[in-house]
């Protein structure tokens, strides 16, 4: 594997609006701290590629993060940046979560084309979303809505609704937020009733396991966000699923406890749990929630 650069620090993102913007606040943190002269290198993954497929017609999982890991795999990149909501419940071998930079807003938000928030919305209207997570949330919180499959990067989705392809969107409050569009949200939705996907909001930074890149990365991670994305992506693992799993995951920490919540739509019902520990053990809340769930 080819050693990386002395002075620079090469940033592998998607090319998308909001995954620039991210891999820009990962250089901009990474330069701060004074350990590199980041680098930017756009790989473009499956999930890009295959933009038109349905999210569940996608072979396997990682269609948004496997070819960021190659890059960093193969040398031409040192750290890959991703929304972590993204990685799939395992790693690749040899690679590892060097930095999480402090949590955006977690919360799914709405947008609507006329201004009105969801329980307003007429039955039968249509929200866009390619998340099997919102749809079965969607299902029991707001039967009298139809959620509809909508594919492609927050600027596109947008556009598709502005359209009257759709009359709402749930997205993350995060990339909106990140891309200066948090205006367009005529709501945020209550993290403890729509509970937000394990991670969602967090931006990870991957790294080839002991490598230099992984010890400068450590420089800027929050402690906080890995605490809490560490207990949610353990509710994810012990349920054994990926991205297509409708689960969501929820950790905060709050006068010295970590308070964890998960909620999982199977069956037109949603299935709920939740505790409180310590933050020094983040995996084993996660695992008593999921056990909890399961």
């Amino acid at each position: 594997m080819p050693a990386a650069d002395t002075t620079t620090l090469r940033l592998a993102t998607r090319g998308s609006a909001l995954a620039l913007r991210q891999a820009a606040l990962a250089a901009d943190a990474l330069r701060s701290a004074g350990g590199a002269d980041p680098e930017t290198i756009v790989v473009r993954t499956e999930g890009d590629r295959r933009v038109n497929a349905p999210i569940d017609q996608l072979d396997g999982q990682g269609w948004f993060t496997a070819d960021l890991e190659r890059s960093i795999v193969d040398g031409r990149a040192d750290i890959a940046v991703h929304s972590a909501k993204d990685l799939p419940s395992a790693l690749a071998p040899g690679l590892v979560i060097a930095a999480y930079l402090a949590r955006a807003d977690a919360r799914d938000g709405v947008v609507t084309a006329d201004g009105r928030s969801l329980d307003q919305l007429p039955d039968g209207a249509t929200v866009g979303t390619s998340s099997a997570r919102r749809a079965g949330l969607l299902a029991v919180l707001y039967p009298g809505l139809r959620a509809v499959p909508i594919r492609g990067n927050v600027d596109t989705r947008l556009r598709k609704l502005d359209a009257g392809d759709v009359d709402a969107l749930v997205l993350a409050c995060a990339g909106l937020d990140r891309l200066s569009l948090g205006d367009r949200l005529v709501e945020r939705l209550d993290p403890l009733l729509f509970v937000p996907a394990p991670a969602q909001g967090a931006i990870a930074l991957e790294t080839v396991a002991a490598s230099r890149a992984t010890t400068v990365c450590a420089l800027i991670g929050d402690a906080a966000t890995r605490v809490a994305v560490t207990a949610e992506r353990a509710v994810l693992l012990g349920l054994g699923g990926g991205c297509l799993l409708p689960l969501g995951a929820w950790a905060r920490i709050h006068e010295h406890q970590l308070t964890l919540v998960a909620a999982l739509a199977v069956d037109g019902a949603i299935r709920r749990a939740g505790a409180t520990g310590s933050p020094d053990e983040p995996e084993a809340l996660g695992e008593m929630v999921a056990a909890r769930l399961r």
